[in-house]
C-alpha cells in the first residue's frame, strides 16, 4: 500500500505553505508578544475560504476533504499556533451546527461562519471543570420562550472577539448545548492574559448572569449536549490539534536545520556534531510518524469509518507529545538564543506544551487509548 497525496492535495499544501510564509510567519512572534491577533489577518484568512474549510460548497464553504483540512492545520500551525487555534474552535462549532443544528441555525449561521462574517467560539471549560466536562456547573432554566443561563466559562479561545458561543450547561440535570450571541444581555466577556503559550489566541472568561436566550438557540435536544454535540466537536478539535502539532514540530525541525548549518562550536558546524545529528534524526522520524497517524485518521474520517475517533485520539496523543519533545530539543540546540524572545523556537516550545493540555490532555488520551487496547487485545481465558 502506497500512502501519497493526490495532485489536488499537494497543490493545496503548497498553497497553504505559501500563504503561511507570506501572511502569518512575519507577524507571529509580534502577535505572541502583544497577545493579540490582528483583525486584518483574520479577514485575509476568511477571504481565502479557510474559515469555511469544512463547510460544503453548496453552503458557501470550501468543502475540503479531511486530508486537505489537516494540511491546512499543519501549515497554519507551523506559522502560528494561536491562529491555528482560531481555525480549530471555529470549525468545531461549525461542525457541531452542521451535524446537530436546526434548519434555521444551519441556514442562518453556516454561511456567516464560512465567510468569516461571524466568528464562533467553543464554551465548555469552566474554572472548576476541565477534563470531566460532563460535570459543567453552568445551568439553564426554561422560562416561557427563553432559556436563562447562569454560570462561568474559562479559557475560551478567541472569546475576546467571537460573535457567538456554543455554550454547554445543565438543564434540569441534563447536559445541553446552546448558541449565545456576544451582545446577549447578561453575558460579560473578560480577557485573559499572561498564558504560557498560544498567547495570541485572545482567551476570555465568560460570565453568564441571568442570560436570556430564545428557545430556538437550543442545539439538538436537551440532554444531548455532551454525548452528541460536544463529542463530535471535540473529535474535530483533536484532529485539528494533532495536525497543528505536526506544524509546530516541522517548524522546529526547519529552524534547527538552518541554525545548525550556520552556527559553529569548536570550529565545527553544529550539524556535524553527532549528538546534534541524533536529535535531528529523531525529529525527522517522529514528524513523519505523526503525519502518517494523521493521514490515517483523516482517511477514516473521509470514508465515514467509526474507527476514526480512536485513531484521532492516538494521532493527537502522539503528535502532541512529539511536538513537545522536538520543541524542547530545538531550544536546547539553539542554546541561549533559543531562550530569547527574538527566537521563534521559544514560542514553539511554549505552544507545544499547550497542545498536550487542550482538546483532551495527554493523560486523558492515555486512559482512552489504554481502554481501547484492553478491549481490542485482551486474551480470552482459553488463550495462552
Amino acid at each position: 500500500m502506497q500512502i501519497e497525496l493526490t495532485p489536488q492535495q499537494k497543490e493545496a499544501k503548497a498553497k497553504f505553505r505559501a500563504f503561511t510564509d507570506e501572511e502569518i510567519v512575519p507577524d507571529a512572534d509580534r502577535a505572541d508578544q502583544e497577545e493579540r491577533t490582528s483583525r486584518e489577518l483574520i479577514q485575509r484568512i476568511a477571504q481565502q475560504g479557510y474559515l469555511g474549510a469544512i463547510v460544503p460548497k453548496e453552503r458557501g464553504g470550501s468543502g475540503m476533504d479531511m486530508i486537505i483540512y489537516g494540511l491546512l492545520n499543519e501549515e497554519m500551525g507551523r506559522g502560528c499556533s494561536s491562529l491555528r487555534s482560531l481555525l480549530t474552535v471555529h470549525s468545531m462549532v461549525t461542525h457541531a451546527i452542521l451535524k446537530w443544528g436546526s434548519k434555521f441555525q444551519k441556514e442562518h449561521w453556516i454561511p456567516k461562519f464560512a465567510s468569516g462574517e461571524a466568528i464562533a467560539a467553543f464554551g465548555l471549560s469552566e474554572p472548576n471543570v476541565g477534563s470531566n466536562a460532563k460535570k459543567v456547573e453552568t445551568t439553564a432554566t426554561l422560562s416561557e420562550e427563553f432559556y436563562v443561563l447562569n454560570g462561568q466559562k474559562k479559557w475560551i479561545t478567541y472569546g475576546q472577539i467571537a460573535d457567538i458561543f456554543l455554550i454547554f450547561a445543565h438543564c434540569e440535570g441534563k447536559p445541553t448545548a446552546f448558541l449565545v450571541e456576544k451582545n446577549t444581555p447578561g453575558l460579560l466577556v473578560k480577557p485573559i492574559f499572561g498564558m504560557l503559550g498560544t498567547r495570541a489566541s485572545m482567551l476570555a472568561e465568560l460570565h453568564l448572569n441571568n442570560c436570556r436566550i430564545p428557545r430556538e438557540n437550543l442545539v439538538c435536544k436537551e440532554g444531548f449536549g455532551f454525548s452528541h454535540v460536544a463529542s463530535c466537536a471535540l473529535d474535530y478539535g483533536r484532529y485539528s490539534v494533532a495536525w497543528g502539532c505536526i506544524g509546530i514540530a516541522q517548524a522546529c525541525l526547519e529552524a534547527c536545520i538552518r541554525y545548525t548549518s550556520q552556527r559553529k562550536q569548536f570550529d565545527v558546524y553544529l550539524k556535524d556534531h553527532q549528538l546534534i545529528r541524533q536529535m535531528v534524526t529523531e525529529a525527522i522520524a517522529n514528524v513523519k510518524a505523526a503525519r502518517l497517524l494523521c493521514y490515517q485518521a483523516g482517511y477514516l474520517k473521509d470514508i465515514g469509518d467509526s474507527k476514526s475517533i480512536m485513531e484521532t485520539s492516538i494521532a493527537k496523543y502522539f503528535a502532541s507529545t512529539t511536538a513537545t519533545k522536538i520543541a524542547s530539543d530545538a531550544v536546547q540546540i539553539h542554546g541561549g538564543h533559543g531562550c530569547s524572545s527574538e527566537c521563534s523556537v521559544q514560542r514553539y516550545f511554549r505552544d507545544a506544551k499547550i497542545m498536550e493540555i487542550i482538546e483532551g490532555s495527554t493523560q486523558i488520551q492515555q486512559i482512552t487509548i489504554a481502554e481501547y487496547g484492553y478491549q481490542q487485545y485482551m486474551f480470552s481465558p482459553t488463550q495462552t
